[in-house]
């Protein structure tokens, strides 16, 4: 069976779903190939998500990633909506999931944490979902 492809997605590809990309290589590129986009985008990596993940786990994103938007990235066989309220946006096909996360960008440290935590927590389910289907 062939790995499946995962796209997290936000309106701006710069905060939450980049931060889901990296968690995604970090903790499963062994059961889904990650990828990130928007509907719009912005010029770089919200700074804040780029320098905590740095601390946190040793990842640069800044290395590895960069904003781009649905079109450019492969046809995922997941698609994820980070959280975008009313306001979703449609890429062409329903999400096959809304994680319902607000948006950090300028809150506290400690407000970004509580959101990498609960990226980290749902790429870790997701990772075990898609093991078990693939059994």
């Amino acid at each position: 069976m062939s790995v499946k492809k995962v796209a997290f997605i936000c309106v701006h590809n710069s905060c939450r779903s980049q931060i889901a990309e990296a968690l995604g290589r970090h903790f499963a590129s062994d059961v889904f190939e990650s990828y990130s986009a928007g509907t719009e985008t912005k010029t770089k990596i919200d700074p804040d998500a780029v320098r905590l993940m740095k601390e946190l786990y040793g990842i640069d994103m800044e290395k590895a990633q960069y904003i781009k938007t649905f079109e450019a990235i492969p046809s995922p066989d997941i698609v994820i909506s980070m959280g975008c309220g009313a306001k979703c946006p449609y890429i062409g096909r329903e999400f096959d999931d809304n994680w319902g996360l607000p948006d950090p960008t300028g809150e506290s440290d400690e407000e970004f944490i509580r959101v990498i935590d609960r990226i980290r927590d749902n790429i870790l389910k997701l990772r075990e979902s898609i093991a078990k289907m693939s059994e």
